[in-house]
């Protein structure tokens, strides 16, 4: 099949600034949205970084982005202090077409702060800055009921699980979306040290994992979630990750690119091979490639041939995303992604 056939292209045909938010397309991304300073060498631990380079962040406000650079239609809905870094990382989203009338700003505490670096030993390395950040006090009463039931698909991840009052945002929010008839995408994004314990961690993610209509893990998550289980095994991931109502379980493997699960069909689509420069965003890159494409086509779920088509995009989004430095700014537009594509999709 030759690229102008792609599957992806009739549905990516809606450009974000002039389309409108109905439930057929609107993602909308709920969680987290910082300020990563990133150091401005690489491999060097924290304590030997010379300076720092502030870059916007967040796991959710970066799929939240990704969409709409894509040409999808998104929302975020989040909280962060009433500070300039607060006021900058709402204008980001609105610059980049995000609609960002579900941030809410807080008087009493900031926005949240991560450092994080790459070491040359291969390690990442985080530092944050949340004692309480403001997207930790997000109450259900600020949330925009009305933004959430117009979403296609809710998505989130387990940040925001790990302290109240924000938990009982979060799970009211997915009430509201699960009730609205959105689908659920559901993102783990395991950072073991934002949480208490690794058992915290695990039993927070999992807390809310038979809800979810759609999940995407790495590798690594799989061995921690399953108590060191080889990530690699489909028996593994059927028995212990794959509950009675989920729809799409993927598995992000890096360069290699991912697998897919699905009641009815499994198997692995190949990676976009580059010359990486910079992993940050890398699987915020993917997410919104496969949700941007899903949000205008359901049937993606039954028919493996298109889905396959979309996860080549999606792996594709994923690689372009680290040929550059940063999340945010290195996220592709649609067009950049087709022309990576191969010309000859099997």
């Amino acid at each position: 099949m030759s690229i102008s056939h792609f599957g992806v292209s009739k549905a990516l045909t809606n450009d974000a600034r002039g389309g409108s938010q109905e439930k057929s397309s609107l993602v909308v991304c709920f969680g987290e949205m910082l300020i990563d300073f990133v150091p401005t060498v690489g491999g060097v631990s924290l304590a030997e970084a010379p300076a720092f380079k502030k870059a916007p962040g967040g796991a959710p406000a970066n799929v939240a982005v990704g969409i709409s650079r894509l040409g999808g239609t998104s929302a975020f809905i989040g909280k962060v202090g009433q500070d300039e870094f607060g006021y900058m990382l709402a204008d980001i989203l609105k610059e980049n077409n995000v609609d960002n009338s579900g941030v809410r700003f807080d008087p009493g505490a900031r926005t949240a702060l991560a450092f994080v670096t790459l070491r040359a030993d291969g390690e990442r390395e985080f530092m944050f800055f949340r004692n309480p950040s403001a997207d930790m006090l997000l109450r259900e009463s600020e949330l925009d009921t009305d933004l959430i039931k117009k979403a296609s698909i809710f998505h989130y991840g387990s940040i925001s699980l790990i302290e109240e009052p924000c938990r009982s945002t979060h799970l009211a929010a997915l009430d509201i979306a699960k009730r609205s008839g959105s689908l659920l995408s559901y993102d783990p994004n395991l950072r073991l040290p934002l949480w208490p314990s690794a058992d915290a961690a695990r039993q927070g993610i999992m807390s809310i994992w038979d809800q979810a209509d759609i999940i995407k893990i790495s590798e690594e998550e799989i061995s921690f979630l399953t108590g060191g289980d080889d990530p690699y095994d489909d028996n593994v991931v059927f028995k212990k990750l794959f509950h009675p109502n989920l729809k799409l379980l993927l598995v992000t493997e890096g360069p290699d690119g991912c697998r897919y699960y699905t009641k009815e069909f499994n198997g692995r689509v190949a990676g976009v091979k580059v010359k990486p420069v910079d992993t940050t965003g890398a699987g915020d890159a993917f997410v919104s490639g496969i949700l941007c494409i899903l949000a205008s086509d359901l049937n993606l779920l039954q028919d493996e041939k298109k889905l396959r088509e979309a996860l080549l995009f999606a792996n594709a989004c994923g690689a372009l995303t680290v040929t550059e430095k940063g999340a945010i700014p290195a996220l592709p537009t649609r067009d950049a992604v087709l022309q990576a594509l191969p010309k000859v999709v099997v």
